[in-house]
C-alpha cells in the first residue's frame, strides 16, 4: 500500500497589479495574504504598474516583488497562470486599470494578466477586479458589465465606515478584508457588522 501524503496543498492565489492608481491596496492585500497559512501568492506586475509604483511609493520594485512567493513576468504567456490545467483558487487584479478591464472584458490576451484572467473565466474560477477610476464613462461601465456577465466579481475600492476607521489604512484594511471574503479566506482585518 502506498503511503499517502498528509501535507496540505497550499491554496494558490494570483495577484496582478496593473497600471492604475491605488498601489497601496495591492501592498496591503499582499501583506494580508502572506499572513494566511497555506496560501501561496503568485504575482504579476504590469509595466504600467511599475511606473505607478515609482510615482506613488518610495519602495523599490524588488521590495514589492519579494512580497510574492512566485513572481511571473507579464510577457510570459507560457507561465503557469496562463494554463487552465494549472490549479489555483482565484485571481485578483488590484488595482485594475481601465485598459486591463477592457482587455479582460473582450477576451484579448495580450499579456499574462489578461490571459490568466481569461483562464479564470473559462474555468469558472474566482476573478476579482478592483477598478480604480472615477468618474466612469459608458465604455467603462459596459466593460464592467461584460466582465461581470462572464463571471468576474467587480469590486471598486469602496470601503465602509461602520467600523469607525481612524486612519486611511483602517479604511483600506476593511476593503482588503472584503476581497479576502470573496475567496473564503480567513482574516481579522475589521469588525464585521453585527
Amino acid at each position: 500500500m502506498q503511503k499517502s501524503n498528509t501535507s496540505p496543498t497550499p491554496q494558490r492565489i494570483i495577484v496582478a497589479i496593473s497600471g492604475a492608481s491605488g498601489i497601496r491596496y495591492a501592498l496591503l492585500l499582499m501583506r494580508a495574504l502572506r499572513t494566511i497559512p497555506d496560501v501561496e501568492v503568485h504575482g504579476i506586475i504590469s509595466p504600467g504598474a511599475q511606473a505607478v509604483i515609482k510615482h506613488e511609493t518610495q519602495l523599490k520594485l524588488s521590495t514589492i516583488s519579494n512580497a510574492f512567493h512566485i513572481l511571473h513576468q507579464p510577457t510570459n504567456i507560457a507561465a503557469a497562470p496562463a494554463s487552465g490545467s494549472w490549479s489555483h483558487n482565484g485571481m485578483i487584479v488590484c488595482p485594475c486599470s481601465m485598459a486591463s478591464l477592457a482587455a479582460i472584458a473582450s477576451g484579448v490576451g495580450t499579456n499574462l494578466i489578461h490571459r490568466a484572467a481569461d483562464v479564470c473565466l473559462k474555468e469558472g474560477r474566482p476573478l476579482i477586479l478592483v477598478p480604480r477610476e472615477t468618474p466612469l464613462n459608458e465604455i467603462h461601465l459596459r466593460n464592467m458589465l461584460r466582465a461581470h456577465q462572464a463571471g468576474a466579481t467587480i469590486m471598486p475600492p469602496c470601503p465602509g465606515f461602520y467600523h469607525q476607521p481612524q486612519t486611511m489604512d483602517q479604511l483600506m484594511w476593511q476593503f482588503i478584508g472584503r476581497i479576502l471574503e470573496q475567496l473564503h479566506l480567513p482574516h481579522n482585518l475589521y469588525a464585521r457588522w453585527s
